[in-house]
């Protein structure tokens, strides 16, 4: 069976911690119907859920709001756009070193994690309104090292 040149989908939900698999799994759908590996599923469901995961507890920190994800997957690649409207980052810089954290009880290792898992990540954020993390992989990319992190 030939895959699909394109294929878009976009979802809005409440950004509660049970929705992070929801989203992982929609993703991990999206993404079979490119030749990813099983491996290769596997970090982008990692990277995913740190999106999302992020979005609940530091977008919204425990206030409800909504978090949209958007996949496209067109000629062999896959595009994952992770959207909250909630507080923001202050400090983009800071927040993708690894282990920082604003929240004690988390490693601080998100950002990280995509960044390894996927062969690009872009982050924007607007203190006040939200943050946009745009990930990108390609099949038989491998994990680390992929020289194309913007």
């Amino acid at each position: 069976m030939k895959a699909l040149q394109r294929n878009h989908l976009k979802m809005k939900f409440l950004s509660a911690a049970e929705n992070v698999g929801v989203a992982r799994l929609t993703v991990a759908a999206m993404a079979g119907q490119i030749d990813f590996n099983l491996s290769e599923i596997e970090e982008i469901k990692v990277a995913v859920s740190e999106a999302v995961s992020n979005a609940v507890l530091h977008g919204y920190a425990g206030e409800q709001g909504y978090i949209e994800v958007e996949v496209i997957a067109e000629d062999g690649v896959l595009r994952v756009i992770v959207t909250d409207h909630g507080r923001g980052i202050d400090d983009l810089a800071r927040a993708r070193q690894p282990s920082f954290s604003t929240d004690p009880e988390r490693m601080g290792l998100g950002f990280s994690f995509m960044e390894s898992f996927m062969d690009q990540l872009e982050v924007s954020s607007v203190p006040g309104q939200g943050t946009r993390v745009e990930m990108v992989k390609r099949p038989g990319g491998g994990v680390g090292g992929h020289g194309q992190h913007d």
